[in-house]
C-alpha cells in the first residue's frame, strides 16, 4: 500500500506541474498516463500475492470459518481499490490538463 500512496502523490505532483507548466505538456500527460497504469497493475499484483498467502494459510489451517474468509478477502481487495483510485486521479488529471490546454 505504501508504494501506491507514493504513486498517488507523484501523480498529483505531475498534475500540478501540468497546470503550472506553460507550452507543451505532452510529456507530462504521457508520464501521468504511464504511472497511473502502473498503479492499477501494482494494485492487482498486490491482490494476487495477498490471495496466494491467504490460501496458503487456509491450506495449512484446514477448515476456516466464513467470517475469517470474508475478512481476508476484504483485505485482499484494498490494494486494487487503491490502485484504481490512483488510476482515476491520473485520468481525471489528464482530462483536465488536456481541457485547459485546448483553450
Amino acid at each position: 500500500m505504501y508504494p501506491l500512496f507514493f504513486i498517488i502523490i507523484l501523480i498529483i505532483i505531475l498534475i500540478v506541474k501540468g497546470f503550472i507548466q506553460k507550452g507543451s505538456v505532452e510529456k507530462t500527460i504521457s508520464l501521468i498516463s504511464s504511472i497511473s497504469l502502473f498503479a492499477i497493475v501494482w494494485g492487482f499484483l498486490g491482490q494476487i500475492i495477498g490471495l496466494i498467502g491467504a490460501f496458503d494459510a487456509i491450506e495449512s489451517m484446514g477448515e476456516v470459518s466464513a467470517a475469517m474468509l470474508a475478512a481476508g478477502l476484504k483485505v485482499a481487495f484494498l490494494a486494487p481499490v487503491f490502485g484504481m483510485f490512483a488510476f482515476l486521479v491520473g485520468r481525471l488529471g489528464i482530462i483536465v490538463i488536456t481541457w485547459m490546454k485546448k483553450d
